[in-house]
């Protein structure tokens, strides 16, 4: 059935006049977003993200290809309370510090209308992953942010920098009243992907982890899954 949904994907992005630049933060989201019509952009820990971005845009310019827009796509941490795993957030806008980053509004509406039991809302650029409810609640209660991710306001900054319309869709796969175990943290590469080494030495270190990193599993089972849902319906919906 995946390979159905993927063929789908391919064939609807194909369809575009030029590529779409879809900007993930880990390794597995990265294979869920690619497809014929589409550059993806793993930025891992986004240190090289505004570099590689911006060369990005700079050479299908070159290239004479047309460049649609940019998405910022993956999992995202919920600061909304009512949000469980799983549910996929199109956000409206991107907050990072004083700065609040509009998405483009058509393309962002026509998400919305696309994406079946999508929800909008604002979502939280950070450089460093929240982990724990209090530090949810306060980057809620200060943003106003629905979820958070490292992502989003890079792809808001270069894309407002460069004069690109770009959009945001992002699937909760730590709600907001769980925390983040540090087993899950250190299990996360540089280069976005996972070290199951890292992670097991973590939890042979701190065994009080385990109930929570298997909870933090099936979270991310869910989001998943909502993920290839999300990026199934983003093919129509491209600009």
């Amino acid at each position: 059935m995946r390979e159905c949904i993927r063929s789908d994907i391919e064939g609807r992005s194909g369809m575009l006049g030029g590529h779409v630049i879809i900007v993930v933060g880990l390794a597995f989201e990265a294979r869920i977003a690619a497809g014929p019509g589409v550059d993806v952009i793993c930025s891992g820990d986004g240190r090289d993200l505004p570099g590689k971005l911006t060369a990005a845009i700079t050479n299908a310019r070159k290239r004479g290809r047309g460049l649609p827009g940019i998405v910022s796509f993956g999992v995202a941490g919920g600061l909304a309370p009512q949000l469980p795993s799983g549910a996929c957030v199109v956000g409206t806008h991107v907050v990072s510090g004083s700065r609040r980053m509009p998405t483009h509004r058509q393309w962002t509406e026509k998400l919305v209308q696309t994406i079946p039991g999508a929800v909008s809302g604002g979502l939280a650029g950070v450089s460093a992953p929240v982990a724990h409810p209090s530090a949810k609640r306060e980057l809620f209660d200060k943003t106003g942010a629905i979820a958070v991710d490292m992502e989003s306001h890079i792809v808001a900054s270069v894309g407002l920098a460069e004069d690109v319309p770009f959009a945001a869709i992002r699937v909760i796969t730590d709600p907001a009243q769980r925390a983040l175990p540090p087993s899950a943290i250190a299990a996360m590469r540089p280069n976005g992907t996972t070290d199951f080494g890292a992670m097991f030495r973590s939890v042979l270190r701190r065994p009080r982890d385990l109930p929570a990193l298997l909870q933090t599993a099936l979270d991310a089972r869910a989001a998943r899954a909502s993920l290839v849902r999300g990026r199934y319906w983003l093919g129509p919906a491209l600009v």
